[in-house]
């Protein structure tokens, strides 16, 4: 079996993905090297070329996981931000508090309408929060990668933060949205019992 890391110059997820080191990327080619890569790495491909079994399984499954972590990273804008800033060398300031008060109030706002929403099976206000986040998760994705790209450090970090709470927040948001779909779905199942 071949190397993962030797075979993707496993310096960075960026190199693993065939993808350049930048902010944007392009999901369907994400999606498309992640099928390749597990297939390449599936153990069912591994074991037949390979005489030690029990090896080429152990290297299959790292590979799958060190897969999986990769494209993880770079799926979401807030882990590929820390990412990039972390091959930076300048994520050391990333766990430190959002200091920007006018955001944090926006986003707790955002935040209490979301959990009354969801507590009160509230669809409507799911609905309009989902664009509302999906613009400043827009906005922060821009900032970042402007910042980025000269090396404004503080700004990318700031950005990185916020793209943090709000993925969370998009993410919470669209669980909500299923799980009311689901709620609905399967009231609709019980009339035809």
């Amino acid at each position: 079996m071949t190397d993962i890391t030797a075979e993707a110059q496993f310096d960075n997820f960026f190199a693993l993905f065939e993808q350049p080191v930048q902010f944007e990327v392009n999901q369907d080619s994400l999606d498309q090297h992640l099928r390749l890569l597990q297939k390449r790495y599936h153990p069912d491909n591994v074991v037949k070329n390979v005489s030690d079994t029990a090896q080429a399984q152990k290297q299959s499954e790292q590979a799958s996981a060190l897969i999986n972590q990769a494209y993880q990273t770079l799926s979401t804008p807030d882990s590929r931000a820390s990412y990039l800033l972390d091959m930076a060398n300048q994520a050391q300031n990333l766990e430190h508090s959002i200091a920007d008060l006018d955001f944090l109030e926006d986003a707790m706002q955002m935040r209490i309408d979301l959990d009354e929403a969801i507590e009160d099976k509230d669809r409507a206000t799911l609905q309009q929060l989902h664009p509302q986040i999906t613009e400043r998760l827009a906005k922060q994705s821009e900032r970042f990668s402007n910042a980025y790209q000269s090396q404004d450090w503080q700004t990318a970090i700031d950005a990185t933060q916020k793209l943090k709470f709000l993925v969370k927040l998009n993410a919470d948001v669209t669980i909500g949205l299923d799980n009311l779909a689901t709620a609905e779905h399967s009231d609709d199942d019980d009339l035809y019992v």
